[in-house]
């Protein structure tokens, strides 16, 4: 059986200094990489730009997407204007990562959100973010931790009945943290899946016939190198790609 294509969302990196300062390169962590080919998929990067016939063509080229993480996501696309706490954001990538959410689900392909991948999963379809932890009252642990990458920092509790809960099968998982923004408003048509002990969600889902939607907020592509269940989350995905692929 032909392994499935698995789409990559790219950043941009500029070189400040040496002999090409100011010259950008479109890049992807290994670590996502590795973890697609880990889990039988072929990982195709997806060099960001603007072109809205370009991005359609991704879609069409490639069985499944992945959003990775990065910059924060502009307020004003879901109606807020910047806080004082806001971070660095990329209106570029965000035009990038809504055109790939809207064209994978007119062509029906699964979606995978990491981080800033789900939270721009969540405002493309509808929900909104808390800019910062600090907005939001009831965040009492840390969010972003001060540890190696693939070190899992705190606990989530995890829904039954959902993608998440055979990974997670006691309903209990460990997690990495690396985010200082979270989700307000959950999207029309999702559904939270875990939560940590503060009640910050951590993974979303929307699956029906057409639909495959998921998001984590942690990064289990850092994990994958030694976590069991970073490396199950994403042969799931990618074997759920898999009998999803359309011929």
């Amino acid at each position: 059986m032909k392994k499935p294509i698995i789409g990559i969302s790219s950043n941009i990196l500029g070189l400040e200094k040496g002999l090409f300062a100011g010259y950008k390169r479109s890049y992807v962590d290994v670590s996502y990489i590795n973890a697609v080919i880990n889990a039988g998929g072929v990982p195709h990067i997806l060099p960001l730009n603007e072109h809205e016939d370009i991005i359609e063509e991704f879609v069409k080229s490639v069985d499944g997407i992945i959003l990775t993480g990065g910059n924060d996501v502009f307020p004003l696309l879901y109606g807020e204007e910047p806080k004082e706490k806001l971070g660095e954001i990329f209106p570029e990538r965000d035009k990038f990562d809504s055109l790939l959410i809207r064209y994978a689900i007119t062509y029906e392909k699964p979606i995978f959100g990491i981080c800033r991948g789900m939270q721009i999963i969540n405002v493309e379809c509808g929900g909104s973010l808390y800019q910062d932890l600090s907005y939001d009252e009831n965040v009492k642990i840390k969010h972003f931790q001060k540890a190696r990458a693939h070190t899992p920092t705190h606990s989530i509790s995890v829904a039954t009945n959902c993608f998440l809960s055979d990974i997670y099968p006691e309903g209990i998982g460990f997690i990495n943290s690396y985010h200082h923004q979270t989700i307000n408003q959950l999207a029309p048509g999702f559904s939270t899946i875990a939560k940590s002990t503060d009640g910050v969600i951590e993974a979303i889902e929307n699956i029906s016939n057409k639909t495959f939607i998921i998001g984590v907020q942690w990064h289990p592509e850092m994990m994958a190198i030694n976590d069991e269940l970073a490396q199950k989350l994403f042969k799931k995905f990618v074997n759920e790609v898999s009998l999803r692929k359309k011929d």
